[in-house]
């Protein structure tokens, strides 16, 4: 504990009250937090969608301007990882709980209530998937890449440090090495927390439907909720404490092999000609609409306001709450990389990934509904298995599903706790273990408060409220980072080629050849 930052000690301070709280009168949490998020949004949500469209469009400006041949370490580095593996890794990046858990419900909810159509018809079929590739496209990914690229850009081209007040140092100078810097990397470890939290009550949710589904004996309840966060939490502290990445490492070769394994299933059992055009036609239509839906809230429809905040406003708060996680894995695996090549992929890559899984599990969804499967019925976590059940042979994709969810369940978990450990350790290094099995209990405690005391809206409210603050961080990153883009060509040589000691971004998980490393002395951690 000796290497812990004030930053450990002060997002402690501001996230376990809550935990208690959540503990002793959830109910009172849930009013309170339900009170807080009409506020935030009723006030806010307009903030939350400039916020996501402005770094989208600036971080695009950025890539076609003279700094896209800008180069993320030193002006001779060459990438550190091969084109495919940067891929595969950033479409590691872009897969997991979420996608898995929405891939079916989010457009049959939106068929079933779309945001412009009449409901359960063809137009609502074109609302349900252009929306669900609005939600998970460029826009989420835009956020991530902003704080990628700053992140990368300092680290590796300007020699500073691994945090998130580390990019901010050309608008801050020394000050991020203060109490502001403090500030700073506790909003984005808060933020985190509960982002993280967020996914693992939709893990959690989404096991309880599947085992539902596959054994009538199993409820769905904050019981069995509960009891799966348990066993999930012991499995992960077990790898986090253990030191052994063998496991780890062969689950995350599992999440890949199973999520492409159901994807292919889903495909080629229901109508493969469909899903494959939806695909085709569902993208043209989200790059033709986009600027409108980039930007709409329903000012004069109470209706339309009310979907724009339950779903749009949520995501952009999930994106940008998760994004201290992802950004700091993404900025790991991108040195030597040109800022126009790295904002080409993370771009690309990740939303053609989600608009093929919409296409095919929502797609898919939406033509056993029609069919009369009626999946709109059951519930939001169990809506996958109801699909699978529809299908051939849905009883042993169901048991794979079940397999993939707590894979990644486990897996994002532990590569959490971990990179939470760095982000409030002394300069971003490695983390004791302590520390990461603090980071684990706190972040299993609040998905469970939240499934607790307000259910998966509960969850969806965590994310909206703690992303708040962090947004004003994602746009103070933006301005730091075209500032010191800004300030390139007035830069000593010296300066502008970190030096060798900036090769690594410690305490971070990544993926090689053989397996997942961390840079810094610990090796082969994920």
């Amino acid at each position: 504990m000796r290497r812990t930052s004030a930053v450990f000690w002060a997002s402690l301070a501001v996230v376990l009250p809550f935990v208690v709280w959540g503990a002793i009168a959830p109910a009172s949490l849930d009013s309170a937090a339900g009170a807080t998020r009409a506020f935030v949004v009723d006030r806010f949500g307009w903030f939350y969608l400039l916020t996501a469209t402005i770094v989208l469009i600036a971080v695009i400006v950025v890539a076609a301007s003279r700094w896209g041949k800008v180069r993320l370490g030193r002006d001779g580095d060459e990438p550190e990882y091969s084109t495919t593996a940067w891929f595969a890794m950033l479409f590691s990046a872009g897969m997991g709980i979420g996608l898995v858990f929405w891939g079916v419900a989010e457009p049959v909810a939106h068929f079933m209530t779309p945001a412009t159509a009449d409901p359960e018809t063809t137009a609502a079929a074109r609302d349900a998937l252009r929306y669900s590739f609005f939600h998970w496209g460029l826009h989420p990914w835009g956020i991530y890449a902003v704080l990628a690229l700053a992140l990368a850009y300092a680290r590796f081209r300007r020699g500073w440090k691994a945090t998130i007040s580390g990019a901010l140092r050309p608008i801050l100078g020394d000050r991020v090495d203060g109490p502001l810097g403090t500030v700073v990397d506790t909003i984005a470890v808060v933020a985190t927390v509960f982002g993280v939290a967020t996914s693992l009550g939709l893990g959690a949710a989404q096991v309880n439907g599947g085992l539902a589904s596959l054994d009538d004996g199993f409820t769905i309840g904050s019981g069995t909720q509960l009891l799966i966060i348990a066993v999930v939490t012991v499995l992960f502290l077990v790898s986090a404490l253990s030191g052994l990445n063998r496991g780890i490492k062969w689950l995350s070769t599992a999440n890949m092999v199973l999520a492409v394994g159901l994807f292919a299933f889903v495909l080629f059992t229901a109508s493969t000609g469909r899903l494959v055009g939806a695909f085709t036609t569902t993208l043209g239509s989200y790059l033709a609409e986009l600027p409108a839906m980039s930007l709409q809230t329903g000012p004069f429809d109470a209706e339309r306001s009310d979907w724009i905040n339950g779903w749009t406003i949520f995501y952009w708060a999930w994106w940008i709450s998760w994004s201290p996680f992802v950004a700091t894995f993404i900025a790991r695996i991108s040195r030597g990389r040109t800022i126009r090549e790295f904002v080409i992929g993370v771009l690309g890559v990740p939303t053609l990934v989600s608009g093929l899984w919409f296409s095919v599990f929502g797609g898919a969804g939406i033509l056993a509904q029609q069919d009369g499967a009626d999946l709109a019925s059951q519930p939001t976590e169990s809506q996958l298995f109801a699909l699978l059940d529809t299908l051939p042979g849905g009883l042993i994709a169901g048991i794979g599903a079940m397999i993939l969810i707590v894979t990644f369940f486990v897996t994002s978990a532990d590569s959490a706790t971990f990179v939470l450990g760095s982000l409030s350790t002394r300069g971003g290094a490695d983390p004791a273990r302590s520390v990461t099995v603090i980071w684990g209990l706190v972040i299993s405690a609040s998905a469970a408060v939240l499934l607790v005391s307000g259910g998966l809206g509960g969850v969806q409210t965590a994310s909206i409220v703690a992303a708040f603050p962090f947004a004003v961080v994602l746009l103070l990153v933006l301005a730091s980072l075209i500032k010191g883009l800004r300030d390139e060509p007035r830069l000593p040589r010296t300066e502008a080629a970190a030096p060798p000691v900036a090769a690594g971004m410690p305490g971070v998980p990544v993926a090689s050849g053989n397996g997942a490393t961390t840079a810094g002395a610990v090796p082969e951690r994920t």
